[in-house]
């Protein structure tokens, strides 16, 4: 694996800037990677599209919609058996069943809001923006800081430090869900 440098741009023609700027400083064209990096949770990593298979802030609500059920059916149907001698058999049923449906509704306080912490879990992370991505891989350690000036000079944002491997312009093992180490 190699070190990787990376910072977001906003316009296409950014990315072929920094591109020249890099190759001019002295890196190989090959191990430079340019591409448009979606907003989070749209990057299409799992077989139904997005980032997980499941919303992480969603674990609890089928707990929730089965308690707020039936608690909202029992309620329902006492509600229901009390209106009986007017509705007839059918009020303790039709109450039960709104009962449910209402009850079920509650499961939404279960969610979580977003950023808030999972108990137990870890804290959310920063997430990178979306927006053109220009990355260069080199395995001198010491061409980090001249990577890093060249694309701070062409206005380059959230710069970031990786590992990983740049192959023929591309980023092979990038993985945008991965929590970026920010440098500058």
């Amino acid at each position: 694996m190699s070190r990787i440098i990376a910072g977001h741009f906003q316009l296409q023609d950014d990315v072929e800037r920094a591109r020249r700027a890099l190759v001019d400083a002295g890196f190989d064209s090959e191990r430079i990677s340019g591409f448009y990096l979606s907003q989070p949770g749209q990057h299409d990593m799992t077989p139904l599209g997005g980032d997980h298979i499941t919303s992480p802030g969603a674990k609890e609500s089928p707990e929730g919609v089965a308690q707020g059920a039936a608690a909202g059916a029992a309620v329902g149907a006492v509600a229901g058996a009390a209106t009986a001698p007017v509705t007839g058999p059918i009020g303790p049923v039709v109450g039960g069943l709104v009962g449910a449906h209402v009850g079920s509704l509650f499961s939404f306080s279960k969610m979580k809001d977003a950023g808030e912490r999972e108990e137990g879990g870890r804290a959310p992370v920063e997430n990178r923006h979306a927006g053109m991505l220009v990355a260069v891989a080199f395995d001198d350690a010491g061409q980090e800081g001249r990577a890093v000036d060249v694309l701070r000079g062409l206005g380059a944002t959230q710069i970031e430090r990786a590992s990983g491997n740049i192959v023929d312009g591309d980023w092979a093992d990038f993985d945008p869900s991965t929590a970026p180490d920010i440098i500058h």
